[in-house]
């Protein structure tokens, strides 16, 4: 790393003073090394950022710059053959070179991703196989929101994509008659400009769109399919289709219920009671995560604090349900009923007929009457 520094010092004070011994455009000594010291300095600046690039980026970029100067070319030759003086030629045939130059090179880079190298074989197709980094989002996702926090806590690497189908459902949603839905809208949009001010989050806008298909979570496959990409997702149907397809599904519920804590049956737990549940003196709790807790016999006790001892957890799906028991401080736990053991009682002496005697409660009961 140190070796990349001094080549780049280097390289900036070679400029420098080949601009102060050159002295372009006519200007003083100290002028022109200035101006060399800043170009060097832009350069440095600009091959930093053509190393953060991809390969596909770089390709892009190329392609795009290509394509404008050849625009460039054409639209100069018919400026050519306009009225206006050599030197306002010369200088709309510069600006003409350099914008389009400038906006093949920006758009060529910002659509290189989607470029499949792998047509070209060899080394060059060989990172298409190696960078499979792309988190596409579905509409439900954004507007879910917890996907922000999973950006800013750092867990979610590469590239996170949104459709632009998917930007235009998000548009109708917030758009919608209905309250409800334009508020969930707002809050996707709201969760996207979140996102995007994520310094360590790159977010890339995608225009590619599958017109023969019609419904949005259809277009989210094929994209990860053209892509190699996966979805990231809480709708649980979208999930089953994906994976049946061979698309990889990142699902932010399944994501939620694995960091929920671990109970285990015979463990005690406070937990408020909200309401009644479904069967008879059940009560029902949530703990701080959402997980249910139905609690037996708590009924009654609706509105307050208690604890309760878990007797099983039923993992679904859906989540994570906690069943439970209440016990009154002071009842007696119900036990199973202990084995009764008949102890054979001692001999007692014999009776005058002759008769042998039970014991009840240590004393002796004869069996039969004496014979007077």
């Amino acid at each position: 790393m140190l070796d990349i520094i001094v080549i780049r010092v280097i390289f900036v004070l070679i400029i420098a003073v080949i601009a102060f011994f050159t002295k372009p455009f006519g200007l003083t000594p100290p002028l022109s090394g200035s101006i060399g010291l800043l170009v060097g300095v832009a350069i440095i600046l600009f091959e930093i950022r053509l190393m953060r690039a991809t390969l596909k980026r770089l390709i892009g970029a190329a392609i795009g710059s290509l394509m404008g100067i050849v625009g460039a070319f054409f639209a100069s030759a018919l400026i050519g053959h306009t009225l206006l003086p050599d030197r306002s030629k010369s200088f709309v045939e510069l600006v003409v070179l350099l914008l389009m130059g400038y906006i093949g090179l920006v758009v060529g880079a910002s659509k290189g991703e989607l470029l499949d190298l792998s047509v070209l074989g060899g080394l060059i197709g060989g990172e298409h196989s190696t960078h499979k980094n792309f988190k596409i989002l579905d509409t439900s996702v954004i507007i879910d929101g917890r996907i922000a926090d999973i950006c800013e806590t750092g867990f979610l690497d590469g590239v996170l994509v949104i459709p632009q189908f998917v930007l235009r459902e998000l548009q109708l949603v917030a758009d919608s008659a209905d309250s409800m839905k334009r508020n969930r809208g707002r809050r996707g949009l709201d969760i996207l400009q979140r996102i995007q001010k994520i310094s360590d989050v790159e977010v890339q806008i995608v225009e590619t769109d599958f017109p023969n298909v019609r419904e949005v979570d259809m277009k989210l496959i094929e994209l990860a399919k053209v892509l190699e990409g996966k979805i990231v997702t809480n709708d649980f149907n979208l999930n089953k289709v994906a994976q049946l397809q061979g698309v990889e599904v990142l699902n932010i519920n399944e994501l939620a219920n694995a960091l929920k804590p671990v109970v285990l049956p015979g463990e005690i737990m406070k937990v408020f009671i909200l309401k009644e549940g479904k069967e008879y003196n059940q009560g029902i709790a949530y703990l701080d995560d959402g997980t249910m807790v139905v609690v037996d016999n708590a009924r009654r006790l609706i509105g307050k604090t208690i604890e309760t001892c878990v007797t099983s957890v039923l993992q679904t799906t859906a989540g994570k349900m906690i069943f439970g028991k209440y016990e009154e401080k002071g009842a007696p736990r119900t036990a199973p009923p202990a084995a009764t053991a008949v102890a054979a009682a001692p001999a007692g002496p014999a009776s005058p007929g002759g008769s042998t005697g039970q014991t009840n409660g240590g004393t002796s009961v004869p069996l039969t009457k004496p014979v007077n």
